[in-house]
């Protein structure tokens, strides 16, 4: 098929490259030209596990172009995904300015019958609010559908390639089939495609983020909890895991969640409820565990030096980015954290095997930066652990003790021992343990 993806962002780059794979003819649109001339050169924008070797093959096959022009993306491709971003407003609501954008452009252009698709991350009736804007600028036919994507990053592509299940909202089951075409070589193992109509495809993209960031905040909650009754969380966190009805997934105690979804999501979810009149109180409350875990971190750090001040003192940062396998800063705790240090005082040497860029021109001269995780540690008066890369998970825990001014390590992703690190010398804290 030949396919046209607007937005080479997150999901629509790993999208288009992905039924690029799979053998259609993919145009990536953006009007970006340094980013689409990055593309063409070679260069991917954003660091995910395998993505710039699958451009690299596609492009040599003749599978995947690039290209500023709306009108020739539109020319080309019969189905058409909306994939530009929908960040946060200043009240939490989706900012949806440049999808109903891009749909009043592809209004303009489209020249014979067309399938629209939102791919992008939008509240219930977006869709239909295209469909209106497109409309308005056409007398060619055409229908409009929802795609959500459900891509983690750092494992976008298997998630791509492998989807759990594929959702798709149609207001023409003709266009349901086209799609179940479109993606039927990536669910050859049996997983389903859910076709049903657009307002419930819609709600269900936010319905599984607002779920698993709830996951995580009872967790969390819980962690808390746990610290007080002398509780250990990584066995109740097992112990309810194993339990199928609940799952051991998203079930991990740590310092709170991040990223470009959760925090995005679960906002721009509670907001739909307030316009229509339905509190999501559940939601709110997880909101508010998610910030409360944060300081409980901060307070855990302060507790440490029992009032003494902070001024001065050294703190390496392992993990900058608010996941592993991703270069992505975007609501990620270490950003509040560093700059929670660095109001008290404190300096701050990091390092992240990826994120380091992207942090020097969040963070800017106010953040040191290591060439590597050991030499983060010299002269520092304690460690703490941000993201839990698999390369902190197996240190030289001698070096660590001989680099550090103190043997103090604040672990926010648990992933040592808590017993092991106390028989080797450390001052330890983690998270609900």
């Amino acid at each position: 098929m030949h396919v046209g993806v607007i937005g080479t962002g997150y999901v629509g780059l790993v999208t288009g490259v992905c039924f690029a794979e799979m053998g259609n003819n993919v145009t990536l649109m953006d009007i970006d030209e340094g980013k689409i001339q990055d593309l063409i050169d070679g260069k991917v924008p954003i660091y995910e596990p395998g993505l710039e070797q699958m451009i690299a093959r596609n492009v040599a096959e003749r599978r995947l172009s690039f290209t500023t022009s709306l009108e020739l993306t539109i020319e080309r491709s019969l189905i058409n995904f909306i994939a530009v971003g929908t960040p946060p407003d200043g009240n939490g609501n989706a900012d949806l300015s440049q999808v109903f954008e891009v749909a009043g452009n592809i209004g303009r252009a489209i020249n014979t019958y067309k399938i629209i698709v939102t791919k992008s991350t939008v509240p219930v009736g977006t869709t239909a609010k295209v469909k209106e804007i497109i409309a308005a600028q056409t007398q060619h036919p055409f229908d409009v559908a929802s795609n959500p994507e459900f891509l983690k990053e750092g494992n976008a592509i298997d998630d791509c390639m492998k989807p759990d299940r594929v959702v798709i909202g149609v207001e023409d089951v003709r266009v349901g089939e086209i799609l179940k075409e479109l993606y039927s070589p990536f669910v050859r193992t049996g997983k389903p495609i859910l076709v049903m109509d657009v307002a419930s495809s819609e709600m269900t993209k936010y319905a599984a983020n607002g779920l698993l960031a709830t996951k995580i905040s009872f967790v969390n909650e819980l962690s808390r909890l746990c610290e007080k009754v002398g509780a250990d969380i990584e066995m109740v966190r097992i112990g309810i895991g194993s339990d199928p009805r609940i799952g051991p997934q998203f079930l991990f105690a740590g310092i709170g969640y991040g990223g470009s979804c959760f925090p995005k999501d679960v906002d721009a979810l509670v907001q739909t409820g307030a316009q229509y009149g339905v509190s999501l109180k559940i939601l709110e409350a997880a909101q508010e565990a998610n910030k409360m875990q944060r300081k409980h971190f901060m307070d855990r750090i302060l507790a440490h030096y029992d009032g003494d001040s902070l001024s001065g003192k050294l703190f390496a940062i392992w993990g900058l980015s608010f996941k592993p396998r991703t270069d992505d800063l975007r609501e990620a705790p270490s950003l509040e954290l560093i700059n929670f240090l660095l109001d008290q005082g404190a300096r701050i040497r990091a390092f992240d095997p990826v994120a380091m860029e992207n942090a020097g021109k969040i963070l800017g001269h106010g953040v040191e930066f290591a060439p590597g995780n050991y030499e983060c540690l010299e002269g520092a008066d304690a460690l703490i652990i941000v993201t839990e890369w698999n390369e902190f998970r197996h240190p030289d825990f001698d070096k660590i003790k001989s680099l550090l001014v103190q043997p103090v390590i604040f672990d926010g992703r648990n992933i040592y021992n808590p017993k092991r690190m106390i028989d080797r010398g450390f001052y330890y804290y983690s998270i609900g343990r």
